[in-house]
């Protein structure tokens, strides 16, 4: 049983398949970009709020 997208063992890949293989691989990457953006403009935003919480 092979797994859709995965390449067979002689390497045949359609051009098809090939593309959505990529693209299926690129949109996993922006997904995990945007999760580090996400989570990077919260440890922004809590250390904003500790130096107005904590200025004098």
């Amino acid at each position: 049983m092979a797994i859709e997208g995965a390449p067979t063992p002689d390497g045949d890949l359609t051009p098809e398949k090939r593309r959505l293989a990529e693209e299926k691989k690129n949109e996993r990457y922006v997904w995990w970009y945007l999760a580090y953006f996400l989570f990077g403009i919260h440890i922004v935003a809590f250390v904003m709020i500790y130096a107005v919480l904590h200025a004098k």
